[in-house]
């Protein structure tokens, strides 16, 4: 056994000897290669990937949720600050019906089940209406975690004293809630309403006036009037900054595009007005404008002539109508002869009747004025920003002005009066924040990194050996043919030839051979003898 393996040994080492220095390297790396990619096998397929059980836990739901995980011996991890609990990604719907069958986790507040499961007559008035309202509070809060951008909610509810007597006028109920949003979350006119309408039918006598709703950076949703003319402040200061955040992104775009989006800062202060103005007009005006003269639709002529003695000349003196047009004649006595003539014109001409219902925006833009900082190409020099490049930046704001303020103003408006709205600043950032571009994919980065160098050891090493093998075949091709002669060895077991030995081979020979001849040759050594 000790030969073999001491055989075995001397063949491997004769032939790591026979290799040449880069074949040495290249088998102890592949090796090396081939151990790790065991190891990082066996570590990916042998870990436990984590998965939340329950996220936007309270600490004493999580303690409760955590021991209960711990005598059970189930693993199990705590994440964000407290308030996820982590268990292996197998066990999360097995875990979540035993956990719910035991009533984990615990919030510790009172719902309407509450009732059911404790119905007594141990329980007095004030008692029941204590329970009773924290039951509100607490169903009210679930219900407004299960809108969209809402992660949690507080209820605070205020009922007012049941009266007496029935003349007393009776007190209405008021609402407090405070919401925890989603970060970036922006609710709809429709979701505050929703939320208005939700707490004013849940509670009994609760108008939609006693309710505040607030976030957890204190913003309040303040619920619009249903008239929509815009005249509560918070739905004014709103389209005041929604014009404001349109133009600055109009701006930002466009000199984003011209000088880089990291090299623009833009700001935007507007002024509006939101005076709302009804009114009606009734305007007459001559359908010829220049000859201030209507359409014809009808004329009248009339022409009279008398001639004759005593009658007198009748007619008035003045004419009664502008448009008729009377010819003068000569008045004489009774018993004189006279005549006269009347011709009269008569045409009625029909203009244009406007009516007129104005109804002017509310939204007015009485003034703007942008801000605008600048970094020059080479924040080092500001001098680096030509000045015909500030002077384009300023047209261009200038034309924005121009055509976002009221016309009636904005037309107005002097070339000196444009330049007091704009103020642009070159200068360095030194402010810049540099955001890291956030990976979608589940496994770190250094796997792929990893994955990716062992890919490039492995190309490398198939290269190599190609290469060692193509080599090795050109040198065995260029060594010259040497034919080689075959070494006889003598036989230890040979016996030495003598002269005794090679006649008795010949005798035996001619025995073999020639039995008649050698007969005679015994006679005569017998003979002889």
């Amino acid at each position: 056994m000790n030969e073999k393996l001491r055989s075995y040994s001397d063949k491997l080492s004769n032939f790591w000897k026979s290799k040449s220095k880069k074949q040495k390297i290249v088998g102890i790396s592949s090796i090396a290669l081939i151990i790790l990619i065991i190891i990082l096998i066996g570590y990916f397929s042998t870990r436990t990937t984590m998965e939340p059980l329950y996220s936007n836990l309270s600490a004493a739901e999580a303690g409760s949720i955590k021991e209960n995980l711990d005598s059970k011996g189930i693993k199990s991890e705590i994440a964000d600050n407290g308030k996820t609990i982590k268990v292996p990604k197998e066990q999360v719907d097995t875990l979540k019906i035993e956990l719910a069958s035991e009533g984990l986790p615990k919030s510790g507040s009172i719902d309407y089940s509450f009732f059911s499961q404790n119905a007594g007559f141990g329980m007095t008035d004030n008692e029941f209406d204590v329970v009773k309202l924290d039951a509100m509070q607490t169903e009210l809060s679930n219900l407004m975690k299960e809108i969209d951008g809402v992660e949690d909610a507080k209820v605070m509810i205020n009922m007012p004293k049941k009266e007496i007597f029935v003349s007393d006028g009776g007190q209405e109920a008021s609402a407090s809630i405070v919401l925890t949003t989603k970060p970036g979350y922006e609710f709809s006119e429709s979701q505050i309403k929703s939320l208005y309408n939700l707490v004013s039918k849940s509670v009994p006598n609760l108008p939609n006036e006693n309710i505040v709703i607030m976030n957890q950076n204190f913003e309040y949703f303040d619920l619009n009037n249903q008239s929509g003319t815009g005249n509560t402040f918070t739905q004014q200061m709103d389209i005041k900054h929604q014009i404001e955040r349109d133009i600055q992104r109009q701006v930002q775009s466009m000199l984003g595009t011209m000088m880089g989006y990291d090299k623009i800062v833009a700001s935007v202060s507007a002024d509006i007005d939101f005076t709302q103005e009804n009114r009606e007009e009734d305007l007459v005006e001559p359908v010829d404008k220049e000859n201030m003269k209507g359409i014809e639709i009808s004329a009248q002529k009339i022409t009279e002539t008398y001639s004759g003695k005593g009658a007198a000349a009748g007619g008035t003196t003045q004419a009664e109508n502008p448009n008729d047009s009377i010819n003068t004649y000569v008045e004489t006595d009774g018993d004189s002869d006279g005549d006269y003539e009347k011709t009269q014109d008569s045409i009625n001409y029909e203009v244009n009747k406007i009516h007129k219902q104005i109804a002017e925006s509310p939204y007015k833009i009485r003034d703007l004025g942008i801000q605008v900082m600048v970094e020059p190409p080479n924040p080092k020099d500001v001098n680096s920003l030509p000045q015909s490049t500030k002077d384009d930046i300023t047209k261009i704001l200038s034309t924005i002005i121009r055509t976002s303020i009221d016309k009636n103003v904005g037309t107005d408006l002097t070339d000196q009066e444009l330049q007091n709205k704009i103020a642009v600043s070159v200068q360095p950032f030194t402010g810049k924040v540099k955001q890291g571009t956030k990976s979608d994919s589940s496994l770190p980065w250094w796997i792929y990194l990893i994955g990716g160098i062992l890919l490039f050891v492995i190309v490398l090493l198939i290269i190599l050996m190609i290469r060692g093998r193509k080599k090795q075949e050109e040198e065995l091709m260029e060594e010259p043919m040497i034919e080689s002669t075959p070494i006889q060895i003598a036989d230890v077991n040979e016996e030495h030839e003598t002269e005794s030995t090679l006649r008795k081979k010949q005798l035996e020979k001619m025995a073999k051979e020639k039995p008649d001849e050698f007969a005679k040759l015994l006679r005569t050594w017998i003979s002889e003898d």
